[in-house]
């Protein structure tokens, strides 16, 4: 036991005059390690709790950062307060740590205060759609450095919480989950264009997830090269899970069945050549020339 004592009581090294001990980093280890698990365990639960409640996501992952913030200091301070080390002895080295860490660690700062404005502010949260840069996704995850989104596509991509702050970023869910999408389409010249709007808005109208309020509204925008071009406007909600792609292509399936029905054409680029002169043939060792009328020809 003696020899135990002797042991613990071996000074390992010393700050600021005080001697730091075996048995005092022993000790002080012990406490951080069972505090880490008893509060990661704690935690844990209390979100759980609070995600069972309907309590929203966003709230909870904030709640969570604050309170393994708060442990963390509370670790530290006591930690010191077991080594009996004065915190006046950590005055110099922290303002070299300072120093360091403006010169070096500027983007690793700026990323983890932006990642605490969007916890706190929630201008993104987990859920929302979103457009970065031309790529669409969702958020997963909103960490203290940077957020994870899931693209359309599957492949999950890591943005750092500053570029989402200081770049043009889309949220499709900011407000509310209505949104105007639209589908064009062009007929061939001669159609109807009363009843191809008809036919344009039944099918838009069938379609299940169309809003009926705002209604639809389908313009004749413009008389295209070779088509006459309609374009429909109606209202969605976008919903975790929806398919903003899926529903057009089924309003564009319902359209061309539709215009089968009724006999009118989806219309296809083509171009008018006309020829105008003399075409001069040769066959052989004579040359044949032949007028050609001042007629358009399709070709």
């Amino acid at each position: 036991m003696e020899s135990i004592s002797k042991f613990i009581a071996l000074e390992l090294f010393s700050v600021g005059g005080v001697s730091i001990t075996i048995g005092q980093v022993a000790a002080a280890s012990l406490t951080i390690a069972v505090v880490l698990v008893l509060a990661g365990w704690l935690i844990r639960r209390l979100s759980q709790r609070l995600l069972e409640r309907g309590s929203d996501a966003n709230q909870v992952q904030l709640t969570q950062k604050v309170l393994w913030f708060a442990v963390i200091v509370i670790l530290f301070f006591t930690a010191l307060s077991m080594l009996n080390v004065p915190l006046g002895a950590f005055a110099f080295i922290t303002g070299a740590i300072a120093i360091g860490i403006g010169f070096g660690a500027q983007n690793i700062i700026n990323n983890f205060i932006s990642g605490w404005i969007l916890m706190g502010e929630r201008p993104i949260r987990i859920g929302d759609l979103l457009e970065v840069n031309g790529t669409l996704g969702r958020v997963e995850a909103i960490n203290t450095r940077s957020t994870r989104i899931k693209r359309v596509d599957g492949v999950r991509i890591v943005i750092p919480n500053s570029h989402l702050l200081e770049n043009m970023v889309v949220n499709w869910n900011l407000g509310d989950e209505d949104i105007r999408i639209f589908v064009t389409v062009g007929v061939a010249y001669g159609s109807p264009v009363r009843r191809v709007a008809e036919l344009i808005e039944q099918a838009v109208t069938e379609q299940e997830g169309v809003l009926e309020d705002p209604e639809p509204r389908i313009l004749f925008q413009d008389f295209g090269n070779s088509a006459l071009i309609f374009e429909a406007y109606f209202w969605t909600q976008l919903k975790p899970g929806g398919d903003l792609r899926r529903l057009r292509s089924e309003i564009r399936f319902r359209i061309d069945e539709l215009f089968r029905e009724n006999g009118i054409t989806i219309a296809f680029p083509q171009q008018d050549v006309h020829l105008d002169g003399i075409l001069k043939l040769e066959s052989g060792d004579q040359a044949v020339g032949q007028a050609i009328p001042n007629t358009p020809e399709e070709s």
